[in-house]
């Protein structure tokens, strides 16, 4: 599965690998699961995520991504990452520094990469550490169980 560009979250989060957009664009719905759907941050009809809601530069449309303001890393964005290093393997700060040292087009090559699935080549979850492509039934197996927290890569 290709990364979209448009995927990638004001705050750094590459929303090509997280169990909502994943489910989504997997439909997992239609096999027997009950999952969150998400299209993006950017693709929600006009509403914002909870995290752009609290950063005026953000929703006003003045930058395009947090990098691009004088005050970041702000403590919204520091908590947000502090708990995307712990639990998700995944930093949206780094992400937002290599996208500005580097650009989107390098950035997403370097991330299909490194969440890309050995086994059929789909896209693994930082969420749940699952390929939406061949894990369905990891997915019906675990239920919520955060396959990170349980030493699974």
């Amino acid at each position: 599965m290709k990364m979209k560009k448009e995927m990638l979250g004001l705050c750094g989060m590459n929303c090509n690998i997280c169990e909502c957009y994943l489910a989504s664009a997997y439909d997992v719905n239609k096999q027997g699961l009950r999952a969150r759907y998400c299209k993006g941050c950017k693709s929600r009809n006009g509403k914002v995520c909870g995290f752009v809601k609290k950063c005026k530069s953000l929703s006003e449309h003045k930058n395009r991504f947090c990098y691009e303001c004088d005050t970041t890393p702000c403590a919204n964005l520091q908590k947000l990452d502090k708990r995307y290093r712990a639990f998700y393997h995944m930093s949206m700060i780094e992400n937002l520094e290599y996208i500005k040292d580097n650009g989107i087009e390098k950035f997403l090559a370097r991330e299909e990469d490194k969440w890309k699935c050995s086994q059929c080549g789909g896209v693994i979850s930082c969420h749940n550490g699952i390929c939406y492509g061949c894990g369905v039934n990891d997915l019906k197996a675990v239920e919520k169980v955060r396959l990170w927290t349980k030493g699974k890569k």
